[in-house]
């Protein structure tokens, strides 16, 4: 418990880095799961264009898709555009893990470089050496920030890159029902 308490008021920012990321973390994982992107009963009928068995329903992404195609005049750019639109959609609040990605080790730089300057200036200028409790708390402030931004950016890094490799493969996916859809229109 000494990190947190040493971490001064650098640990406000911190903490609202990781209730961000753990937020966007679950948030994204439950709505990228297959049932609501593509369900299985799906996935074979909407990348193969078999387009009957595939139901138009709001609950999916590729329900989404199909009730789009079905209810506009064909219009292939439309069609597109639209799948373009619920790709952004599956990507939403992504942002955010990249504000926590940089702004976590920045904070935790930012405790470093103010614990640093109060180990400095601890300095006694009949003696010149310093304060010791001043030293010690300036370099746990200092080492504390800086396990803590690391601490939180690390895995913020890992599960954006997971979640990104997630929603470029569903895009694959969807990419080919889109244009399977396109030709069946066009034919």
């Amino acid at each position: 418990m000494d990190i947190f308490t040493h971490a001064g008021i650098f640990i406000y920012p911190l903490a609202l880095c990781s209730v961000i990321a753990v937020f966007i973390t679950f948030e994204r994982l439950i709505a990228l799961r297959p049932s609501r992107v593509m369900p299985a009963a799906m996935v074979d009928a909407f990348v193969a264009g078999r387009f009957d068995g595939v139901p138009a329903d709001s609950a999916s992404v590729v329900g989404r898709i199909v009730g789009f195609y079905q209810s506009r005049p064909s219009d292939s750019d439309s069609l597109k555009a639209y799948a373009r639109f619920e790709v952004s959609r599956m990507e939403r609040g992504m942002f955010l893990l990249e504000v926590v990605i940089g702004a976590a080790p920045l904070v935790g730089l930012l405790g470093t470089v103010t614990g640093l300057t109060q180990v400095f200036s601890g300095f006694s200028a009949d003696t010149g050496l310093p304060d010791p409790a001043t030293f010690i708390m300036g370099i746990a402030l200092a080492l504390n920030t800086t396990i803590l931004g690391l601490t939180i950016a690390i895995p913020a890094l890992a599960i954006h890159a997971y979640l990104l490799r997630r929603v470029e493969s569903m895009a694959a996916c969807i990419g080919l029902g889109v244009q399977a859809l396109v030709q069946s229109k066009e034919a």
